[in-house]
């Protein structure tokens, strides 16, 4: 399918919005703007971008149309505006959202005859101005398609699913892993400071028990993967006793247990069934 080159739209300035727009104008494309506020608008014109008069009319005048807004909910509202037949058209939607938002947006996208793309950021406004980003994209192979040279002018363009929801559920699936580790990291910093350890000692072995997590990856997406769980350092019955004891340790404290509790309980239900010999992953099992 050959690709488009005429104009194309970014509707919402934010930081994402204004990275897109000033990276594909210096690419050579084309552009159309609309933000809710002027102020915004005015900076990019002067860099080359056309500004619209609504929503409806940007979408009208580029193809594909990123919509580059703070959370799903606006992008539906924005294309609430739309009532021309986009059919042919592709939507960018650049926000993170839900797997149950990606969905609901699609429909909405769907219902005035466009295509849309989901994309999962994970990259930064700078990243994507220096054609540094990863994005993840899910949903329209075809949109993929006839618009990859634009797509991947932002940086690499991963597609990752044909269903709507698939770049959201990867996107959060990431950003929770990442809080996980960092909160768990905080968490530890601010026990050992407040104990009076040696923060420089600490952090040493902190990163090394960081790095055991991400050595081990291999290994635990096998045993996720093939459902066999085995031991490895610890069963679950000892990870139970190491875990009620963290809750205790953690309760109080301002970050919490970390959601400790709740796997507490998981993990006592998987032994009271007789699942006390197996490792960690079991946890995972359907």
């Amino acid at each position: 399918m050959a690709e488009r080159t005429g104009p194309v739209a970014v509707i919402g300035t934010g930081s994402i919005g204004r990275a897109v727009t000033r990276r594909l104008l210096d690419a050579g494309r084309p552009v159309v703007v609309w933000n809710r506020s002027p102020d915004p608008v005015a900076e990019l014109v002067r860099r080359g971008a056309r500004s619209a008069g609504s929503v409806a009319e940007a979408v009208a005048a580029g193809d594909p149309a990123f919509f580059a807004l703070p959370d799903p909910t606006v992008v539906r509202d924005c294309l609430r505006r739309v009532r021309e037949d986009l059919a042919g058209r592709t939507v960018v939607v650049l926000c993170t959202g839900t797997p149950s938002e990606a969905r609901l947006t699609a429909e909405h996208a769907a219902a005035l005859g466009a295509r849309c793309l989901q994309a999962g950021i994970q990259a930064s406004a700078a990243q994507i101005f220096a054609g540094a980003a990863t994005l993840l994209y899910s949903g329209s192979a075809a949109g993929l398609g006839e618009h990859r040279t634009v797509l991947e002018a932002l940086g690499r363009a991963r597609f990752v699913g044909e269903t709507a929801e698939a770049a959201a559920l990867w996107d959060l699936a990431l950003f929770g892993l990442w809080y996980d580790a960092q909160l768990g990291l905080l968490r530890a910093l601010a026990a050992a400071r407040d104990a009076g350890v040696d923060l420089d000692a600490f952090a040493e072995t902190a990163q090394a028990q960081l790095g055991h997590v991400v050595s081990g990856v291999p290994a635990t997406l096998r045993e996720v993967r093939t459902g066999e769980h085995p031991p490895g350092p610890a069963d679950l019955g000892q990870h139970l006793e190491v875990v009620r004891r963290l809750v205790a340790f953690r309760t109080g404290t301002v970050l919490g247990d970390g959601g400790l509790a709740d796997v507490a309980a998981l993990l006592a239900d998987l032994v009271q069934r007789g699942h006390g010999s197996e490792g960690i992953t079991a946890t995972t099992a359907r």
